[in-house]
């Protein structure tokens, strides 16, 4: 069973996700709650796997509640699926690394697509639960969060080809667009699994999956070749891993 807790301070909220989870035979909602001390207290008592969280709380809000908990090292903190009727938050609830963010209102399909994010994950991590703002002790991002004219993009980082720093940016190249990020290539790169992104030279990163060749020049420089032609400069001091990695020469 997947332990629930439902942080939220609007009743007729906590009423609603409650119906809808009645239908979904492997959760088990064990508290409720209607401010962030609330749901810190709840989540350090019963331990749950999943937490429903609202930002907007009377007390301090949702990335608060998640600050607080992650102070105390002996809590195990739960999957945190962020519930609110305003989306400018999405962008911050990816970047603590939540697993879902519902926008009120939402569907009975919706709220079934998020808790199987959830069983997917619990899955993934032996039923274990994910610190959120240090993600080496869990799980690496699944999709990149951001704005982009106007709108929210939700990508699923296994579309990402490679991975380009322009400055205080980065650019990420996928099959038929890019998209620019302000953001370091070192936090990008702190946030992807390094088994599927390996970092071939100071100013780029590229996903093995599409990697079809590393090839020699005559001059001793070398090129990452991916699947769709495209040829990415790789420095010295990173071909050794690639190679290892990849088992050439």
């Amino acid at each position: 069973m997947i332990r629930t807790v439902l942080a939220d301070d609007e009743v007729l909220a906590r009423q609603k996700v409650r119906q809808l989870l009645r239908d979904i035979e492997d959760v088990d909602i064990v508290g409720e709650c209607a401010t962030a001390g609330e749901t810190i207290d709840l989540v350090r008592l019963t331990y749950p796997d999943l937490l429903f969280l609202d930002i907007c709380m009377p007390d301090m809000d949702g990335f608060d509640a998640v600050n607080a908990l992650s102070s105390h090292p002996d809590v195990k903190l739960p999957h945190i699926v962020f519930v609110t009727a305003n989306d400018k938050w999405a962008v911050r609830a990816f970047e603590v690394h939540a697993l879902d963010y519902l926008l009120k209102p939402f569907t009975a399909e919706r709220l079934q697509s998020a808790v199987q994010r959830v069983r997917d994950r619990l899955a993934m991590n032996g039923g274990l639960g994910v610190n959120v703002l240090n993600p080496g002790t869990g799980a690496y991002t699944s999709r990149m969060v951001f704005k982009s004219r106007g709108r929210i993009v939700f990508l699923p980082v296994d579309d990402i080809r490679w991975i380009q720093a322009e400055e205080n940016y980065v650019r990420l190249h996928t099959s038929d667009q890019s998209h620019l990020l302000r953001e370091t290539i070192g936090k990008i790169e702190s946030r992807l699994d390094p088994r599927s992104f390996l970092r071939i030279h100071r100013s780029s990163i590229v996903n093995l999956q599409y990697v079809k060749e590393v090839k020699n020049e005559a001059d001793g420089d070398a090129n990452v070749l991916l699947l769709s032609g495209e040829k990415i400069p790789m420095s010295r001091s990173y071909r050794a891993r690639l190679q290892k990695l990849m088992n050439v020469s």
